[in-house]
């Protein structure tokens, strides 16, 4: 237990932010479980690596996003407190981008342009096709974590539409038949049963 005259000491030796936001960590890192606790030191080692910068926010979001792969929920309170921003504001922003996502990807991304170009040459029959045969919609990820599909608004392969992106890779001239090889070609880790 910290004795009231150690408090009254460090009141008056650091200002009222610095003690603030020392509060609001803790606050946050206590709130987080032992699973959670390494998504929350590389977001707080973010958010204090650039908060200074002008107009934070986005920058912040990106780098959690590059690191973790999505913005952890637990985390928005943080971020919103640190910029001294409201927690709706924060929300809204993450809302906004189609970039961020709030929950974990699978393991594969696999995005299915929707531009005029692909949409004029079969896009859409190829997305409804993608969504029955993954069993997800847009923006969500398959029961077994393997595949999130996402949709985007062109990948710059316009001459050779529809085209689909998995990871880093674009493939072109995907139809039904093409999106099945192209995920039946993802693998699927393999269970070891003791």
């Amino acid at each position: 237990e910290v004795s009231r005259e150690r408090i009254v000491s460090l009141v008056l030796q650091y200002p009222s932010h610095v003690l603030s936001e020392l509060s609001n960590r803790v606050r946050f890192m206590n709130k987080i479980s032992h699973r959670q606790s390494e998504l929350a030191k590389h977001v707080a080692e973010i958010v204090l690596e650039l908060k200074l910068e002008q107009g934070a926010l986005l920058p912040i979001l990106h780098a959690v996003q590059d690191e973790l792969g999505y913005v952890p929920p637990d985390s928005v309170p943080f971020i919103a407190d640190s910029l001294n921003l409201s927690r709706a504001e924060v929300h809204g922003v993450i809302g906004f981008y189609h970039y961020f996502r709030s929950s974990p990807p699978g393991r594969y991304t696999v995005q299915i342009c929707r531009a005029e170009s692909c949409q004029s040459m079969g896009s859409r029959v190829m997305e409804d096709h993608a969504k029955e045969l993954l069993g997800i919609d847009f923006h969500e990820t398959t029961a077994d974590g393997e595949v999130t599909l996402l949709p985007v608004y062109c990948l710059g392969n316009c001459a050779c539409s529809p085209s689909v992106r998995v990871g880093n890779e674009i493939f072109s001239h995907v139809d039904k038949i093409r999106f099945d090889t192209i995920i039946d070609g993802l693998g699927h880790q393999a269970v070891e049963v003791k």
